[in-house]
């Protein structure tokens, strides 16, 4: 008896506490302006009546307008657009190691080297500026409105090369960042940013990433480009008589005092004066995925708040605009629970003079 009571029990607070907690009903809210007409620059005054846990403002202006809540594209065909980055160099002292260039007939198989340049690649080094140095170098905003294909995708990529380094010298480390390519068309008297370094989602493609596998990275703001680690006869590693592989090296002995509980004897492998793999020319790319430039995705358009479900009641909203026109104004009140919301929308025109 007890345990079936225990599960009835149960079964009764898992019912209760399973139960949707539900909005009774919707706000009592209004909203007013104090006058239809207002300046640029002045104040306008909107008066809140009645109650909400949330109120969000919609102004009506560009990236403020309910209309575009769910998301605006702005189509900007042959518009063209402008390509910048910085770039920085260190470390090696090999030359022309980095190209960039751009394609509209990749297929956008990254599966490998061979795939990649396989599409019709345009070499547009020389229109820009190159890093000398560990200082990032800005290489100065370039038009290649000419590289670009209407209907189709353009692909940006940066070539790095790495000649055999015994004869050419140590590889050097590449680093791009703050890549823009950005419209020649005008939206809101601003060019549109039609993609940057974290969207323009970069991949690394190498040559051989199993024998000699380039030592590059893409992070979410750079792109860090480094040639393969080449095989030296000279290298200790090769050496036999190294102390990593004597078994009778103290740092494997747990009773030792230089013990180390990291350190694992490797096994010895001879340098092969034969194999290809030792210092070879090698190439690995970072290549864009598609960037779409016939028409610009700028999301949705964002509210303001004005009132969070935490926060005191509110009688008055100001706003001020700096262009002149008729905008449509939206009040966005709800009342929510974890599970459910109530909501009203209210409408206003204010019109703006210069």
């Amino acid at each position: 008896m007890r345990i079936n009571y225990l599960i009835c029990a149960g079964l009764l607070l898992w019912s209760s506490c399973s139960k949707d907690l539900q909005v009774s009903e919707a706000p009592d809210f209004d909203v007013t302006v104090e006058s239809p007409a207002y300046k640029v620059g002045e104040n306008v005054l909107f008066r809140i009546s009645g109650g909400a846990d949330i109120i969000s403002f919609y102004s009506g202006e560009v990236y403020n307008d309910y209309a575009y809540r769910d998301g605006r594209v702005v189509a900007v065909p042959d518009s063209g657009a402008t390509l910048s980055f910085t770039s920085a160099v260190q470390g090696g002292s090999q030359e022309n190691q980095l190209s960039v260039l751009v394609s509209s007939d990749f297929n956008g198989n990254y599966e490998s080297l061979e795939t990649v340049k396989a599409a019709t690649w345009t070499d547009i080094t020389d229109r820009f500026t190159l890093g000398t140095s560990a200082t990032f170098l800005a290489s100065t905003p370039q038009d290649i409105s000419d590289l670009m294909e209407a209907g189709k995708p353009l692909y940006i990529a940066f070539k790095y090369l790495t000649r055999p380094q015994a004869e050419n010298g140590l590889a050097r480390t590449w680093m791009i960042q703050a890549l823009s390519l950005t419209s020649n068309a005008l939206f809101n008297d601003a060019n549109l940013p039609i993609t940057d370094q974290v969207r323009a989602g970069f991949r690394i493609v190498d040559q051989d990433s199993v024998n000699t596998p380039a030592r590059s990275l893409i992070t979410s703001t750079q792109v860090r480009l480094l040639g393969n680690i080449y095989k030296d006869p000279d290298d200790p590693v090769y050496d036999p008589n190294n102390p990593i592989y004597d078994p009778n090296n103290p740092i494997y002995d747990p009773d030792s005092e230089l013990y180390d509980p990291t350190a694992v004897r490797p096994e010895f492998v001879p340098y092969d004066p034969e194999s290809p793999y030792n210092d070879p020319l090698r190439e690995n790319w970072a290549v864009s995925s598609p960037i779409n430039i016939g028409e610009v995705d700028l999301g949705p358009d964002w509210s303001i708040p004005v009132r969070g479900i935490r926060n005191e009641a509110v009688e008055e909203y100001s706003h001020i605009y700096t262009k002149p026109g008729t905008y449509k104004v939206y009040f966005v009140a709800s009342n929510n629970t974890v599970d459910d919301v109530r909501e009203v929308v209210k409408e206003l025109t204010v019109t703006i003079e210069p």
